[in-house]
């Protein structure tokens, strides 16, 4: 077994024992002869002085198919190719620090040598082995406390255009959770959103108590997909000693796209959109790992999708696999109300499970005004609101100052959970 933070850091010294040589590259594909090894195995293929990590993708008779995760455009036919076993050393050193998809640091500070050894990809919790979602978990979000209350293990999507202040919620949401510690992945992203994110929207104050997994958008597609998964396997370390982490991950939509870009150089037959079959397992056996284990961690897992159409593949999957979706309005951003979650198409699925009848009652409340908000708001638009003629109207016509003051928030304003339940229920009075 090779450690991940040794073998990066003495990589033209390591002589792992050759057992094949790299034939054939054909685009972003490699060809190699070598041992036998299952599709998501890591090799090292090196040619003289220059040694890349690849992946396998899948084989062909007797040739393995390789996706390069750093630039291989040094290798040469007939360089050799190593089988190699990749750990990762976690340990109380990962808070406030920002890696990449391997785990490297990208904040300058070293990775200490110490640590627990733990495998670049958890095992799946069994079904009947996780504990139930019965507690809610505030978020900091006036709104989402308050009418789509989260429960400590749920996974839930944000779904929304480009442009309508997803990042922004993420970075409250992880100042504001009562978590004990979040877990960042920012996949596919810029480089330059990626440090506005930390410095200007996690602050200090949020960076403090996260661990930030950044891979940049000119990333191998591989590399995207491996920090997606190092981010749950630290959320997975982190529960299994005990702790209520938030697993924010933006975006899910890209790391389909990266499973696209290697489904489709191994030869997977594209379906909807271009996305081939290995994108709708991908993307399950991610958010799956999610939920409260028999020791009392949890992961609660909040997952952006950017949808680019109507029907987009990626969300529909996304629903059916997430418990809920926040969904953000371009019409309420282009307005200035932020955040912009559209209330009427967003739902959590555990918010029945885990808050008090007094607070279901506020909220079903608070949707019929609001609502009927929206209904009046037309008629008024259209000259044909006549008030009296309809006393539930009325009420809205009356209330939606207060509505729409629930539903706003600064970027820079938290509150309780408590305290969103109370105004809850003072906006509707």
């Amino acid at each position: 077994m090779i450690d991940l933070a040794d073998y990066l850091a003495a990589l033209p010294a390591i002589a792992a024992p050759a057992c094949g040589r790299l034939t054939r590259s054909v685009g972003l594909l490699l060809e190699a002869t070598g041992p036998d090894l299952p599709v998501g195995a890591m090799v090292a293929v090196r040619d003289r002085a220059t040694r890349v990590l690849c992946e396998v993708v899948g084989f062909h008779d007797d040739r393995l198919l390789l996706l390069a995760i750093e630039d291989a455009r040094q290798l040469a036919a007939g360089s050799l190719v190593a089988p190699c076993h990749l750990t990762f050393k976690a340990g109380p050193w990962l808070l406030g620090r920002v890696l990449d998809g391997m785990g490297r640091p990208l904040d300058g500070k070293p990775a200490p040598a110490a640590g627990e050894p733990i495998e670049l990809e958890p095992a799946p919790i069994a079904p009947l082995a996780r504990g139930l979602t019965a507690s809610p978990l505030g978020v900091g979000v006036r709104a989402i406390d308050g009418l789509l209350t989260l429960g400590i293990g749920q996974k839930i999507g944000v779904f929304a255009m480009p442009g309508v202040g997803k990042s922004v919620l993420m970075g409250m949401m992880a100042r504001g959770a009562a978590a004990d510690v979040n877990v960042i992945a920012l996949i596919g992203e810029r480089g330059r959103e990626a440090r506005e994110f930390i410095e200007d929207i996690l602050e200090a104050e949020g960076l403090a108590r996260s661990v930030v997994i950044v891979m940049p958008g000119d990333a191998p597609a591989p590399l995207r997909i491996r920090g997606a998964f190092l981010a749950t396997t630290i959320a997975s370390y982190l529960r299994g000693q005990g702790r209520n982490v938030l697993l924010l991950m933006d975006s899910l939509t890209r790391v389909a796209m990266a499973q696209r870009e290697i489904g489709l150089a191994a030869g997977e037959p594209p379906t909807a959109s271009g996305y081939p079959p290995s994108v709708f397992a991908v993307i399950p056996r991610l958010v799956e790992q999610a939920g409260v284990d028999a020791g009392g961690g949890a992961i609660t897992g909040i997952y952006t999708v950017l949808l680019h159409e109507e029907n987009d593949p990626v969300g529909e999957l996304a629903k059916s696999v997430l418990d809920g979706h926040i969904t953000l309005s371009r019409e309420l951003a282009g307005k200035g109300h932020y955040p912009a979650i559209d209330v009427q198409n967003s739902i959590s699925r555990v918010a029945q499970r885990v808050t008090a009848p007094d607070h279901r009652a506020a909220r079903r409340r608070f949707v019929e005004l609001y609502a009927r908000w929206r209904e009046a708001e037309e008629l008024i638009a259209f000259g044909s609101y006549h008030p009296g003629a309809d006393r539930r109207l009325d009420e809205a016509v009356t209330l939606h100052a207060k509505l729409e003051a629930f539903l706003q928030q600064g970027l820079h304003q938290q509150v309780s959970f408590d305290d969103s339940v109370r105004q809850l229920g003072d906006a509707i009075v």
